[in-house]
């Protein structure tokens, strides 16, 4: 049973970084498909960003296009996401799922996943 680990949360300023990992002890992420969705409180889970099992294909939602990247290292098997330029509307849980074969469609809320984390806080705040 794959396991999501999810780590690299916590308090931000606005304007600062975070890198998230996903990781699945034991096991690779290798031909997986790699969402990470994040929830604020009182608000619907939103895709933010995946990667398809093959790697070829990433995709971003409008709302952090140009300050999120994902990213794979088989070597590590861990997927990350890497967020710059935060702002106080990206504060919320993070969470990374993952499917084996998944692809990553432009409208990343058209790939369903099995396996979902547990979840990070991440706070953007002074």
């Amino acid at each position: 049973q794959l396991q999501l680990v999810e780590s690299g949360g916590g308090l931000v300023q606005p304007g600062g970084s975070l890198r998230l990992s996903c990781a699945a002890p034991g096991f690779s992420l290798d031909f997986y498909g790699i969402g990470w969705w994040r929830q604020a409180p009182g608000k619907e889970r939103e895709g933010v960003a995946c990667i398809s099992s093959s790697s070829a294909s990433k995709n971003y939602a409008d709302s952090v296009k140009g300050r999120f990247t994902i990213s794979r290292d088989s070597t590590k098997k861990t997927v990350y996401l890497q967020m710059d330029s935060l702002k106080p509307e990206d504060t919320a849980v993070y969470y990374c799922a993952a499917e084996r074969l998944g692809g990553c469609p432009r409208s990343i809320t058209r790939q369903p996943y099995g396996y979902w984390g547990q979840g990070t806080q991440v706070t953007v705040a002074s």
